[in-house]
């Protein structure tokens, strides 16, 4: 397993932007894909996007798709998710997760969760 640190959350107008950082600690990072879910209150564990251990595929939910981009840097043991374009419907709590191999649309495949960072958009 490996220990993960969420940061960047806050409170946007909508149509304004927010990048979230993961940052993990522990051994073999590069061999985890890291996913990022949100869970809006009342509301179960949404997946939102995925990246491979490599970084050479990622997934994402359609409801994100063309405004969030993530991408990682395997040196510095972090993920980021550049969420552009924020909508109210985007408020929830980000986590992010991994797991050895390749991402998953499932909470339940992921073995290591962050604390979660709160995203709150204003309409």
């Amino acid at each position: 397993q490996v220990q993960l640190v969420e940061s960047g959350g806050g409170l946007v107008q909508a149509g304004n932007s927010l990048r979230l950082s993961c940052a993990a600690s522990g051994r073999s990072f590069s061999n985890y894909a890291m996913g990022w879910f949100r869970q809006a209150p009342g509301k179960g564990r949404e997946f939102v996007v995925g990246i491979w251990w490599s970084g050479s595929i990622t997934r994402y939910a359609d409801s994100v798709k063309g405004r969030f981009t993530i991408s990682r840097d395997n040196a510095k043991n972090t993920v980021y998710l550049q969420m552009n374009s924020l909508k109210p419907e985007d408020t929830a709590v980000y986590y992010c997760a991994a797991r050895p191999g390749i991402a998953t649309e499932r909470a339940i495949d992921y073995d290591s969760w962050g604390q979660g960072t709160q995203v709150t958009v204003s309409s």
